[in-house]
Order: structure tokens, then sequence, then C-alpha cells
């Protein structure tokens, strides 16, 4: 009976010359064996959960009683809402659970509860998701986690991932020249190992077993990029997609490519939205407004292709990548030119602040309608309401003065007959001042205001707010100046960079 590459080096479907037992194999094992008890097995796609389980299941001789169900399947989604009701259901396995919703996850954890409790020996359910999937079950039924076993399967160590590839040659008679770079370039992924050796082998012309021992000395480049171009048909469009967000705002701080950017460096291929945040402040602003308001949940909702390769549970606030090649893709993009390619002006943003206005509080409600505006493009604003929170318990004037006198891109002074009798108007132009000379500072000047008191901005470019026309309406005037003013920023910051 002949060898044939696909059955040794699978793109899908589960490995039977290449099976490398994890190192949570053994917690598997003994969890299956244990009377009524839930197991959730989570983890980043490609790292083995599925076939690590299939196989425990084999090893123990369950598998002749073994419902499979997936949470991505309409019909098996009605399924698993029967399941409480339906006694003794044997061993089930779902996978994907991670994309069920809230109510139907609810149902499985009292469900979980309740066989855990007692101690049923004819039926048990099996969680299969992504990283951090556990958690929004947990969250749903806080009691739930002491009557189950969480399995998480992290990055493959490089020795696992050069077994595989090691009994891949075996099986072939091959021996490859590139053991180590392969294993460099899987990232812990068996599922990369076994695709870029399969690639390799084709290229080769390596289709089944070799009766005499085949060298290959292939350079791994020529393969990386191959298999690159050819995810790149098939991921392009869905990375666009979601870098782009809502709608592409060139000027604008680009908070989905970001996600997906930080997404690439991530060892567990997950990211916490608040976590994340905290982490790049100066992306932070733009960050919590996506997601707090919804619309990175309702981007990942609208299009099928994206949710194909990136999941959000907004319990958690934990962002995913499900697929494995989608993860080596973007691993492997050159981001600066990615940015470009979609249509962002630039990937570099220093500043952590586009804009901080400076105002009486008379005049708040300009201040309010230009931080809207701006906001909704993406442009990050220092405004005090967006910031009280985090206001709470500091020295105002040790948070306010580097804002003013360095971090924000620009200052916006809404220049009011307001604006010299108050305390913190004087203190924030105090640490802005000297910016002037640095083409940093845009005065709005009210129409009903003397020129003579404020004679040392009108030296400076500005922009004049008539307090006799609709609010709105100016305000968005105002901000349609200070957009294209941050887009010529960033047009010089992407002429820097790449000069």
């Amino acid at each position: 009976m002949k060898t044939y590459l696909e059955d040794v080096f699978k793109k899908s479907g589960i490995p039977t010359y290449t099976f490398v037992k994890p190192i949570e194999y053994n917690k598997i094992i003994v969890s299956l064996r244990t009377k009524g008890r839930g197991i959730i097995i989570e983890g980043p796609s490609g790292i083995g959960k599925t076939t690590s389980i299939q196989k425990a299941i084999e090893e123990l001789s369950l598998n002749k009683n073994v419902l499979k169900l997936s949470g991505r399947k309409a019909y098996d989604r009605d399924l698993i809402k029967e399941l409480p009701e339906m006694g003794d259901i044997g061993t089930v396995i779902i996978d994907d659970f991670h994309v069920l919703i809230a109510e139907a996850k609810l149902s499985i954890a009292n469900y979980m509860k309740i066989l855990a409790d007692e101690e049923s020996g004819y039926s048990k359910l099996i969680l299969i998701g992504i990283n951090k999937a556990g958690d929004s079950l947990v969250q749903l039924a806080s009691d739930l986690n002491n009557r189950i076993d969480t399995v998480r399967f992290e990055k493959n160590p490089d020795e696992k991932v050069m077994q595989v590839i090691e009994q891949g040659e075996i099986a072939l008679n091959i021996l490859f020249n590139t053991k180590k770079e392969i294993v460099e370039l899987s990232k812990g992924s068996f599922h990369i190992a076994q695709y870029l050796c399969n690639e390799i082998c084709t290229f080769e012309g390596i289709l089944e077993r070799s009766d005499n021992k085949r060298i290959i000395e292939t350079s791994l480049e020529i393969i990386k990029q191959k298999v690159l171009d050819e995810f790149g048909r098939t991921f392009y469009s869905k990375a666009r997609s979601f870098a782009t967000g809502t709608r592409l705002r060139r000027e604008g701080r680009a908070p989905y490519l970001h996600l997906l950017y930080w997404l690439s460096l991530s060892d567990d291929w997950t990211i916490q939205i608040d976590d994340i945040s905290r982490e790049h402040p100066e992306h932070k602003l733009s960050i919590l407004q996506v997601a707090d308001k919804g619309h990175l949940e309702g981007v990942i909702k609208d299009d099928e292709s994206i949710q194909e390769v990136i999941h959000f549970d907004s319990h958690s606030r934990v962002l995913s990548i499900e697929d494995p090649k989608f993860m080596f893709y973007l691993r492997n993009l050159l981001w600066s030119k990615f940015a470009r390619q979609i249509g962002y002006l630039t990937f570099e943003i220093k500043s952590r602040y586009d804009f901080a206005l400076s105002f009486a509080g008379e005049d708040r409600n300009l201040a309010d309608e230009i931080n809207k505006i701006l906001l909704e493009n993406d442009i990050a604003v220092f405004y005090d309401k967006n910031e009280q929170s985090r206001i709470l318990g500091e020295s105002v004037e040790d948070y306010l003065a580097p804002i003013y006198s360095s971090e924000a891109r620009f200052i916006v002074a809404l220049l009011s007959m307001n604006y010299p009798r108050k305390i913190w108007t004087k203190f924030e132009s105090d640490n802005f001042k000297q910016r002037f000379g640095e083409n940093s500072v845009i005065p709005i000047w009210y129409s009903n205001c003397p020129i003579t008191m404020f004679d040392e901005s009108r030296k400076y470019g500005g922009i004049t707010f008539d307090v006799n026309v609709d609010i709105h309406s100016q305000a968005t005037l105002i901000c349609s100046e200070l957009i294209e003013k941050i887009y010529i920023e960033r047009q010089l910051e992407s002429e820097k960079l790449e000069s």
C-alpha cells in the first residue's frame, strides 16, 4: 500500500502519520475518564485541539457513542438547544462553541453543572473553542468553574513541532535540510508546519513515499513567498474589509487596522480590548470609541467573510483570530505597505492626541460638537468629558500640562470673550503658548469677540466662528478644516518615513 503525501502532511483533517501528543494530552485523558465532568478545550486554531480530543476518545474506545456538533451549523445549533432535554446523550462534542449566542451558552453551562453534580456516567459534554472562549461561559455562570475542566492549548513547543516534521520524514523517506527554519516559521502551529511541509514536497515532486531517501534542499523563502501569495488571494480582501472598518477615513487613526496589527503580534492569537488600549495610550480613544459604541462587533457581524477568520466576544471584549492560515498571512505582512495599499496615509502615529480642545465652560456647546464630529472620523481628541474617569484622584495640573505642552499634535483654542476670564484656560494657554511658534495652535475666533483682545493669535492662521449661525453647521465647517489639516499632517509623516 502506497503512502501518499496528502496523507502524511495533511492540509486539513486528522493526521495519521504525523500526530504528536501535545503537552495537554494527559489532562484530556483524565478529564474524559471523570464521570459527568464537562471539558472545555480552548486555544488558537491549528494548534491541535480537535485532533487531540478525537485521538484521546479513540484511545479510550469511546468513539462508538460520540455525537459531533458545530456552533457554526444552523441544524446543529437547533440540536444543541435540545440537549438538556434529551436524557442520556453519551459523549457530545460541540466545536466552535464560542460562536453560540449567549442564551445557548447559558443553557449549556447550566446543563454541564447538572451533569457534574450528578456524576453522570452516561452523558459528557466537550466544548472546543478559541483561546479564552471559556471565559465567556464562566462569566454567564460563575459557579460553573469548579465543575468543569478547562484544558488550555498554548503555543506548541518547538520540539513538538519538530516531531511532526520528523514523523513525516520517516513516512515519506525524506530529509528536510530546513527543519529548524520550518519550526520557526510555524510559530507553534502544527497546521502551518504540515502546510509548509506539504508545499515543499509538492514543489520538489515528492508525491508519495520515496524508495530511496531524498534530501530536500529547497529554499524555504521561495516556499514561504509561494504560500503567502496563495493566502493573499484569499485573505487580503478579508484583512482589508476589517482594517477599514465601517468606513475608510484616510486621515483617521485606523483603529481596526491597529487591532489587526496587534493581533498579529499576539502569541495566543487574542487581544483584550481594555488591556490593549492601556498598552497603547496614543490609540486609546479611537479603540474604545469603536468597541464601546458597538462598531467593532457590528463590522464582524455584518460581514460573513470576516466571521470566518475573526471572532469578537462582547462580554469578555476579547478579539481573536480563528484561522491559522490567516494568522500566518498577518504575521508576514509588511504593515506600512498594507496600510497604504488599503488607503491610509500612514501607519505610524506618534502623538497621543491629534487635537486638544481648550475652551471656557460657557463655550462647551461648540466644544462638544467639535469633539463628536472628530471622534466620528477616527480623530483622537482631548476633551475633558472623555477623560473624567481617568482624571479622578489625579493632580489635574499634572494630568493636563503634558497634554497641552506636547502630547497633542495641535491645540484648538476656542477664543471667546469668556476665554481670558477663566483660571483653567489661563493654565492651559500657559502650557501651549510657546507652541504658536511651532505652528501647532489653531485659534477659533468668536465673531463677537473684539480683535484687540487676542492680537497675538491673529498672527497665525485660524477660523472665525459666527455666533449668529447654527452651531452644528459651524462646527461641521470647523471640523472639515481640522480634518484637512490632520490629513496634510499624515501625508507629511508618511513622506518622512518613506524618505
